[in-house]
């Protein structure tokens, strides 16, 4: 295998289950996967823009208490690399979810996450979140 294999079977099965439990409720397994370690940094899909693990782990808790009931998560990996002790990952994260109480509705975020080796297992240092624009299409023939 190669290192981006490795890297992947390592990581992206434990990352799945750690969101699928987050938007259940449960920061837990989400907070395994990241450095405790600063530099770290969260630039949230709700809003919360966090540096520092005191910070960012107190929004995942905040994050976790907002959902429940998840029907339905799943990763579109789209890109990953590995150079040395640092990786990404850039995919879409889909899930059925209630936020706040709410009906369980769809929701679908667009991620990036990087990763340092530390002490030889990989752990999430970056998380950037946004919701996709409605339409993705170039607005003129220009930027095609």
């Amino acid at each position: 295998m190669s290192e981006l294999d490795d890297f992947l079977s390592a990581t992206l099965p434990r990352q799945i289950e750690a969101e699928d439990a987050i938007h259940n409720g449960d920061p837990a397994p989400r907070m395994a996967m990241w450095s405790t370690r600063d530099p770290v940094t969260l630039l949230g899909a709700f809003g919360p823009n966090k540096s520092g693990w005191d910070e960012v782990s107190r929004t995942f808790r905040w994050v976790a208490s907002r959902f429940s009931g998840c029907t339905a998560y799943n990763f579109e990996l789209v890109a990953a690399g590995v150079s040395g002790d640092l990786a990404y990952t850039v995919g879409f994260e889909r899930s059925a979810v209630s936020i706040d109480g709410g009906p369980v509705a769809p929701n679908v975020l667009r991620v990036t996450h990087v990763y340092r080796r530390e002490d030889g297992e990989w752990k999430i240092v970056h998380r950037h979140g946004d919701t996709p624009p409605a339409d993705q299409s170039p607005s003129s023939p220009d930027l095609a």
